[in-house]
């Protein structure tokens, strides 16, 4: 016959510290009260990047699929790049974003795109027909060539 063990210690409730809750608990609010306060008083924000002036402006028409390849055109239609999918993966993935973007707004899905370089040495891809926008240098030295190169031809 098995035998039960009667004086299992029970089943501990605290797994967290009440303590340690607590902590965190006075710790969330109090970065919603000094949140709160700063965008109260009007306090300028200090983390944003740098203007910086536009030095080059090219106006494409992005397009491209899930294997990574990407075209991009001229407004006009004159083919730019036509890239493999080990060279177009990063175009190709800014393309779906846009295309999300676009269907979200009901705009058509190959309007072109602003790819600006600013005097600060920073890149960003703007779509004037959503408002979308993105800093290219955030997503890697890499990724940034490959939008670099589309300015150099």
């Amino acid at each position: 016959m098995t035998q039960i063990d009667t004086h299992a210690q029970p089943y501990d409730r605290d797994l967290v510290p009440r303590r340690m809750v607590r902590a965190m608990l006075v710790l969330v609010l109090t970065v919603l009260a000094v949140v709160t306060l700063a965008r109260l008083t009007g306090q300028p924000l200090v983390a944003t990047l740098p203007e910086g002036a536009v030095v080059i402006e090219r106006e494409m028409v992005l397009s491209g699929d899930m294997s990574g390849a990407a075209q991009v055109h001229a407004p006009d239609g004159t083919l730019i790049a036509d890239l493999t999918p080990e060279q177009g993966g990063f175009i190709s993935g800014v393309y779906r974003v846009l295309l999300h973007e676009r269907k979200k707004t009901g705009v058509a899905p190959d309007a072109p795109v602003v790819l600006l370089q600013k005097d600060t040495g920073r890149m960003e891809i703007h779509d004037p027909s959503t408002g979308w926008r993105a800093d290219l240098m955030g997503f890697g030295a890499d990724n940034a060539k490959a939008f670099a190169r589309l300015l150099a031809q």
